[in-house]
């Protein structure tokens, strides 16, 4: 199969010395779902940057085939939304700043925030929407495009345990239909579980990936999955994954 993104011993040094990714070795195929999961300070939100071209890397090689204008989505932790304009202007903002005539940019954006259960929404600001719904907005921005490739930076990660749970099965079903690549950013072991095709877990000082767990669990996935006893083996796997990462980073 086809990479979508392939790095090879990309490192980041930062101007104050900061040496935060080090021999980053990764490749992900078209239509996989990775998460990056690891502590905080470990580089993930960095690597993610330097695949959406946010950022330089300092030393090795940056493969992306979604490299051109409007194949790439990304999700920040924050819903970033423009607080003066209703759900659809936000959803409609990455097509009009492409130049996209507002009459075929209004019904893709409706059409976006559709696919993230917000028909109805369109026209409310973002102080009347809740945490979650916020994030769903913001995830229609970044699905607006049709990208192949959505990079995710803990969109959940400030959400209640609900609201997380329905948003990453919302996530999910949307990935099964359209089989973009996407990669997560998570410090959630059961998030990285449940999301992923592909596990890579990072140690940090510097940044690196110490292990990568394959999820074979088939899709959809639902609340069964959640109680099942192969979710909690791959859960106890990663989790000892990632014990394992945090020892070397202290090593």
């Amino acid at each position: 199969m086809a990479h979508s993104v392939l790095l090879s011993g990309v490192s980041k040094r930062y101007a104050n010395g900061t040496q935060a990714l080090e021999g980053i070795d990764l490749a992900v195929e078209e239509g996989e779902f990775l998460s990056l999961l690891g502590p905080s300070g470990c580089g993930k939100s960095t690597l993610l940057r330097i695949v959406a071209g946010l950022i330089p890397a300092s030393g090795g090689q940056v493969e992306v085939r979604a490299a051109r204008r409007g194949e790439t989505g990304f999700v920040f932790q924050d819903a970033t939304l423009m607080p003066w304009a209703s759900a659809i202007g936000n959803v409609m903002l990455p097509l009009r700043l492409s130049g996209i005539a507002r009459r075929e940019a209004e019904p893709r954006a409706a059409e976006a925030l559709a696919q993230v259960g917000l028909s109805g929404f369109e026209r409310s600001r973002p102080r009347a929407l809740s945490g979650g719904m916020r994030m769903r907005v913001s995830i229609a921005r970044a699905l607006v495009t049709r990208p192949r490739l959505l990079l995710l930076d803990e969109p959940f990660a400030a959400l209640d345990e609900i609201t997380r749970h329905r948003l990453n099965d919302d996530l999910l079903s949307l990935w099964e239909r359209t089989r973009f690549t996407a990669i997560l950013v998570t410090h959630s072991v059961f998030e990285s579980v449940y999301l992923s095709s592909r596990i890579a877990v990072m140690a940090a000082h510097p940044g690196r990936i110490a292990q990568e767990l394959a999820v074979d669990a088939p899709v959809p996935r639902g609340a069964e999955y959640r109680t099942s006893a192969e979710y909690a083996a791959l859960c106890r796997e990663a989790s000892h994954a990632l014990s394992r990462a945090m020892l070397k980073e202290a090593a």
